[in-house]
């Protein structure tokens, strides 16, 4: 029944211009494609439009989470809670460190996770809480700053920097929040440590990359913090490639044995730009939310509020949840719609359904609002090369296969 002027809607492509290709080739031909002054740009107009102080750039959100932990010294013995409802990322890196993973389930009816869960899993062990600003909107964070005050007897600090915070450090997965604001505050600004991505499908990309900022006015050493993350990102180097070009600069040292996830000049290039364009990006995710809003909320279709009087999200994901339907018939809708040449997704699988997770001892069983959340949820395509014409069809596709 779709075959009369069938379109082609793919789920998130990346919205690239003239523009982003001509600064990349700049980069290309000015000699500097690994970290470079480019990459040192972008942190810090980064940091100017989060509105911190410091700004690193690096490969991934990952990257950006566990350099964090590894950082504030995370390791055996300790454990971190994050959400149920997320990517492996925001839990893997848990795992990367040695620590142990704590899932919290999220509130009924919600993508959130439940905070008074989130107390109730709290030990004298919990060092570092990650919350999960899923779809572009910021979390809670007045609740989880109350309950971590609450808790601040049980934190036993294992070195200086932990001494410094002297209870739970809050570190945001922020893969989708990039440019989000909650009460006048924007994303970044919040947390102790919120970590972005660049990736291909994110509002903002570098094709791969993030990047880490940590809150003004907690007494961190802002230069310190950020040579660590130079260390930890470039094997412990004591010198980048930039440093060692100076006249007769060439020795280094190795202060410890790290890793390797810098951002390079070319991804860079890529974001100085789409930074410059950022404004009308969010601008354009939000008329689209609205598009969608309007037709599918009156229809009992339930989403993320993504704006609201004192937020405004970055509008990263549209997850639609269709009440009344089983997991099955909702895969079934997702095939239909790729027939009608609309791609869609599902945001997110919970954690304790992967094999990995269950043989780390995780039962779904154990978070039946995640699992509620997920069974009937679908992700719309939500980006900024859709024109009008295609979100009404993808409308007008859906609803057709929801009455």
């Amino acid at each position: 029944m779709f075959d009369t002027d069938l379109r082609n809607i793919p789920f998130s492509p990346p919205d690239i211009t003239d523009a982003e290709i001509k600064e990349v080739i700049k980069a290309m031909k000015s000699g500097w494609i690994t970290t470079g002054p480019r990459t040192k740009e972008l942190e810090k107009k980064i940091a100017k439009y989060v509105g911190t102080n410091k700004a690193v750039c690096l490969n991934s959100a990952t990257a950006a989470m566990e350099l964090t932990l590894r950082i504030l010294g995370i390791g055996p013995g300790d454990e971190v809670i994050t959400s149920a409802y997320t990517y492996t990322a925001s839990a893997s890196v848990i795992e990367h460190v040695g620590a142990k993973i704590v899932l919290v389930d999220t509130a009924p009816n919600s993508f959130e996770m439940d905070y008074s869960r989130l107390a109730e899993v709290i030990t004298e062990n919990t060092k570092v809480i990650i919350p999960v600003d899923i779809a572009g909107k910021m979390c809670d964070y007045d609740t989880i700053f109350e309950i971590v005050e609450s808790k601040k007897d049980l934190f036993k600090p294992n070195n200086e920097l932990q001494g410094l915070f002297n209870r739970i450090v809050v570190m945001t997965d922020a893969a989708h929040a990039f440019g989000a604001e909650r009460k006048g505050l924007k994303c970044g600004q919040v947390a102790d440590f919120t970590c972005f991505s660049f990736h291909a499908v994110k509002n903002f990309t570098t094709a791969e990359g993030g990047a880490v900022v940590w809150r003004n006015g907690i007494g961190l050493d802002d230069e310190m913090l950020y040579k660590q993350f130079m260390l930890y990102s470039l094997h412990g180097q004591s010198k980048d490639a930039l440093a060692k070009t100076e006249k007769g600069a060439w020795e280094y040292d190795i202060i410890y044995t790290a890793y390797k996830c810098n951002m390079t000049d070319i991804m860079a290039s890529i974001g100085l730009i789409q930074l410059e364009r950022y404004e009308g990006l969010l601008q354009r995710r939000k008329e689209i939310i609205e598009m969608y809003d309007n037709i599918l909320v009156p229809l009992g279709i339930q989403s993320i509020q993504h704006y609201g009087d004192d937020f405004s999200s970055s509008g990263h994901l549209y997850l639609a949840r269709i009440t009344g339907i089983s997991e099955k018939e909702r895969n079934e809708i997702i095939v239909k719609m790729a027939e009608a040449g609309v791609v869609c997704n599902v945001h997110y699988k919970p954690l304790p359904m992967f094999t990995a997770y269950k043989n780390l001892g995780f039962d779904i069983k154990d978070y039946k609002n995640a699992y509620q959340q997920y069974v009937n949820e679908i992700t719309l395509p939500l980006h900024t090369l859709l024109s009008d014409v295609d979100v009404k069809y993808i409308l007008g596709v859906l609803k057709s296969l929801i009455r």
